[in-house]
């Protein structure tokens, strides 16, 4: 896991949870390096709200990160704060607000994990859709084209025209009989 970049996006989060992190001791639950101030069934809440997604340190708080702009922190027993462009769907019941993030114009709001008033598939699937959009948010407005919306670097197109990239393998239609490739074994 690596620590949420100290990107311009990501300066109030970071201000705010540093004040907050408490450097790892024997006493507390380890989390890269910290004390984990996110429950532990918060943190699988998380991931399981954002499958494949994988989180990042922030002082002692899971982060998801898209293109490494915070978009949706995890805290303590049921709190998740999400960036977005609106105020999410009147039908997710809120949690306390945590200024500064929540403040007005901040772009954060607090949501409950759990949301037990919504039947338990449903509340996934809404918040599910609120982590997503709240990722994709994040992603909107990095001006960095060498990663993709999940933060993954991006391969440019090779420049000469005409050349296969180096240490690219030739594609399965080329010449041969009936565009297979010949000899050899191997998976087809």
């Amino acid at each position: 896991m690596t620590m949420l970049p100290d990107l311009p996006q990501n300066r109030v989060l970071l201000d705010v949870l540093r004040e907050q992190g408490v450097p790892q001791d024997k006493h507390g639950f380890p989390y890269e390096g910290w004390e984990l101030h996110t429950h532990p069934d918060l943190v699988e809440r998380l991931g399981g709200l954002a499958a494949d997604w994988p989180a990042v340190a922030a002082y002692g708080m899971p982060v998801l990160a898209a293109k490494g702009v915070a978009a949706v922190v995890a805290r303590s027993m049921g709190m998740l704060l999400v960036r977005l462009p609106e105020a999410p769907p009147g039908s997710l019941k809120r949690q306390a607000a945590w200024p500064p993030l929540t403040d007005p114009g901040q772009g954060w709001y607090s949501v409950c994990a759990w949301q037990s008033e919504i039947p338990s598939a449903e509340s996934k699937r809404q918040l599910s859709s609120l982590v997503l959009h709240a990722l994709s948010y994040a992603a909107s407005p990095s001006q960095d084209d060498t990663v993709d919306w999940r933060g993954r670097p991006v391969q440019a197109p090779d420049a000469r025209p005409g050349k296969a990239a180096k240490g690219r393998r030739p594609s399965r239609g080329g010449s041969g009989k009936g565009g297979r490739r010949g000899g050899g074994r191997g998976r087809r």
